[in-house]
């Protein structure tokens, strides 16, 4: 299972580069301090909450992510082990917060992760928007981001319980015009009517986890009617605690009904896991065959942004396997 995994051409579609920070970069920048990779790569760790989570992730990414060329040399590293695990495809986002914290400008931050794409693979970037990030400074920031043309699009970020803000929905349709592509994070701690009222007020067709929804057959129909994604991250649900364990997680109905899923990591820097790790763990874990990989894996090159003809090509390599 391990082999075919590794052949298996796979995409990456959930995927924030502020929580990629490869560890050994913060080696090399403090050995005495960061000589030992974090406890929560350990495989039975379980963060206590959100907020121990998002603590975490930040005290060691802002050691790091203080210039655009820092985001080059992260994302070339991240972008490497993709290749080595036959990823061919990935969208991934950095936050909005970083622009008004770190006082780099958006389109750096993007150029810097773009020019760290090696050949074989196909990158798009995504900024990520918190729901309540819309401040005086950044505000005009963000409405002027759908038109910089090295962005494919946009992500809703932060909180589930806090309300979807009126500048939100006129942004995510202001992008959608402008031809980007937009999603929204929902269906993680909050409840399945959370991923109707991102759908529904933001127009959008990509759910980041959305794994709330398996909760709700009302819910799980509209998703069918809606034709809707879920980026789902197995690994990243079951050590934030959303899923009490891997053997339970709703992948599985989800998939069986007939919902489009893709696999991806979330934050590795944090959970300490590989794309492979996903893979292997719907495999053992949830008995998914390997036909059901393979499944998966057209999922993410289904809704990938890529010319028909390269997916094509990849669909025929997937069904030789």
């Amino acid at each position: 299972m391990l082999d075919f995994i590794k052949k298996l051409p796979k995409t990456e579609t959930h995927l924030h580069i502020e929580g990629s920070l490869p560890f050994q970069l913060l080696k090399e920048l403090n050995p005495n301090k960061f000589h030992t990779p974090p406890e929560s790569w350990d495989k039975d760790f379980k963060f206590k909450s959100f907020e121990q989570f998002e603590s975490h992730l930040l005290e060691h990414a802002l050691q790091w992510f203080t210039s655009s060329e820092n985001y080059y040399k992260a994302a070339s590293i991240i972008f490497n082990k993709h290749l080595d695990q036959n990823v061919r495809y990935v969208e991934t986002s950095f936050h909005s917060g970083m622009i008004e914290f770190l006082e780099i400008p958006g389109p750096e931050i993007i150029d810097a992760i773009l020019s760290a794409v090696p050949k074989g693979l196909d990158v798009k970037v995504f900024m990520g928007m918190a729901r309540n990030g819309y401040t005086k400074k950044l505000g005009p920031i963000l409405e002027d981001s759908i038109h910089w043309k090295q962005l494919s699009g946009i992500d809703l970020h932060g909180v589930e319980t806090l309300p979807i803000e009126p500048w939100a929905e006129k942004l995510w349709k202001a992008s959608k015009d402008t031809g980007k592509c937009v999603k929204a994070h929902a269906g993680e701690f909050g409840d399945s009517n959370y991923v109707r009222d991102a759908i529904q007020k933001l127009g959008i067709e990509r759910i980041e986890h959305g794994v709330r929804a398996a909760d709700c057959e009302e819910t799980i129909q509209f998703l069918l009617d809606e034709d809707i994604t879920l980026d789902i991250c197995p690994i990243s649900n079951v050590k934030l605690n959303v899923i009490d364990k891997m053997e339970n997680h709703p992948i599985r109905k989800l998939q069986d009904r007939g919902v489009r899923c893709t696999v991806s990591t979330d934050d590795p820097f944090s959970f300490g896991n590989s794309l492979t790790d996903e893979y292997l763990a719907l495999a053992n874990d949830l008995k998914f065959s390997k036909s059901e990989l393979k499944r998966i894996a057209k999922n993410g090159f289904e809704i990938a942004w890529m010319p028909e003809l390269k997916k094509t090509e990849i669909f025929e390599e997937i069904e030789l396997l």
